[in-house]
């Protein structure tokens, strides 16, 4: 019988990879593809196809969109799942900011890129010297402009 090839390995480390951190999540608690495959280093996307595929065996619907929804093809059955957990669902959405898991850290500040001088909202005066970006644009005082 033939060995599985490494890419096949890879594929079940990452799966079993994500299954682990999924059976983590505790009852009455939710969390998104995102947040789990940033805990894991990956995607959102290869979380829910992992899942999809496999995770049957795992509290799956303890996962859901980054949006607190459910994904068609399971919604009925995941709500109904997580209702009996006593996880608050309004409007077919999951309260993430009452049960999210991990307990998410206030937003990061972003970095205060106008440099030294510069007051909020101000113009720097060398933001036209820069070049293009890979969207086509560049950056001008008056903002970004098509080139």
């Amino acid at each position: 019988m033939p060995r599985p090839s490494r890419a096949s390995d890879a594929v079940l480390d990452v799966d079993e990879v994500v299954f682990d951190a999924v059976e983590e999540i505790p009852p009455g608690r939710v969390s998104t593809y995102g947040a789990i495959g940033r805990l894991v280093g990956i995607g959102p996307r290869r979380v829910a196809r992992a899942l999809s595929q496999g995770g049957g065996a795992v509290p799956w619907h303890r996962v859901v969109r980054a949006d607190g929804t459910a994904a068609e093809p399971v919604r009925a059955r995941q709500l109904e799942l997580l209702a009996a957990e006593g996880v608050p669902v309004r409007g077919g959405k999951v309260d993430l900011a009452a049960v999210g898991w991990p307990d998410r850290p206030p937003p990061a500040r972003r970095p205060d890129v106008r440099g030294p001088g510069v007051p909020p909202g101000g113009d720097a005066g060398d933001q036209h010297d820069r070049p293009p970006g890979r969207c086509g644009r560049t950056q001008s005082r008056g903002g970004l402009t098509a080139s």
